[in-house]
């Protein structure tokens, strides 16, 4: 063996170095973060829902009577029923335009220039677009109502009690149907083109690839679609409260929005977190079984 085979020797068979010093250091920021911002509020939203707290008291524990006030309050239902209206439309709509976009995008054209024109919508924050609707559909000086005004002399009120719904859910899909569909359009891009090819050997349609291909090969993509915009649909917040501030007479008073007035306008912080851990209850049960009954972790593909 020769001498530099020899002192290469010992180098070769060194240890790697041990960067786990350097992983903890990356992970202690954010493990704070979690800890301030996350995990502490869940634990003392859970414990402020058996108390009765106004900021100017102590915390005074009263067992379940939050929880009892709660079931027996009919503006809370009102507020469940408004949401779960608002939930309905919101990803109805957004999945299946999203799904349209995304194929089309596929199908048509890849341009990043197309991609970006579709992201826009969403990297304007929640409030300035519902700012910027709220202008445009106002009753009496919005230009959608000029332009309703010229064509059949009568001006609509999107704000109503039976349009502020749907008006909120479709102003909250301009602004996330974008990034949606290139969620979706990135499950397409999985999807090997050889599966297409067979198909149009086989002399399948446009349509019948759609359903027997596309559909049943994004399951998983569609999975996680439909668990993020169920739980952003249920924390609906920013729109309503620029628009509507619930009314008119708890038309679009949603679940959060309602959990925000108890504590932040009536001070009352104890009945407020009930509600909260009952959303957050609500959303868990929600989210486990569309992931099972989606087979969200399964593909396909395989």
């Amino acid at each position: 063996m020769s001498t530099a085979t020899a002192a290469a020797g010992p180098a070769l068979r060194r240890k790697p170095k041990d960067d786990r010093l350097l992983g903890i250091a990356f992970i202690i920021p954010a493990g704070i973060g979690l800890v301030a911002f996350y995990i502490w509020p869940l634990i003392r939203g859970i414990w402020l829902s058996f108390t009765e707290y106004n900021l100017l008291t102590p915390e005074q524990f009263i067992g379940l009577s939050n929880y009892k006030r709660m079931i027996g309050d009919s503006i809370f239902w009102n507020a469940v029923k408004v949401t779960l209206e608002y939930v309905l439309i919101n990803i109805g709509l957004q999945t299946i335009l999203a799904l349209v976009i995304a194929v089309l995008m596929q199908r048509l054209t890849q341009s990043t220039l197309v991609r970006s024109i579709v992201l826009t919508p969403y990297l304007v924050s929640n409030v300035v677009v519902a700012m910027l609707w709220l202008w445009i559909l106002d009753n009496t000086l919005g230009i959608s109502n000029e332009i309703i005004s010229a064509i059949t002399g009568e001006s609509v009120n999107f704000f109503s009690s039976a349009l502020a719904i749907p008006t909120i859910a479709l102003i909250n899909v301009w602004r996330h149907v974008g990034y949606t569909a290139l969620l979706i359009f990135a499950g397409l891009q999985s999807i090997p083109e050889t599966v297409y090819e067979a198909g149009k050997m086989d002399g399948a349609s446009e349509w019948t690839m759609f359903w027997k291909i596309t559909v049943p090969l994004l399951r998983p993509i569609l999975a996680l679609v439909l668990i993020m915009t169920m739980i952003g649909s249920f924390q609906v917040f920013d729109t309503v409260s620029v628009t509507t501030q619930g009314g008119p007479v708890n038309a679009s008073r949603v679940l959060q929005y309602y959990i925000y007035d108890m504590a932040f306008g009536r001070f009352q912080f104890g009945y407020a977190s009930a509600m909260a851990v009952g959303l957050l209850i609500v959303l868990a049960a929600i989210t486990i079984l569309q992931y099972r009954m989606t087979r969200a972790g399964e593909t396909d593909l395989d």
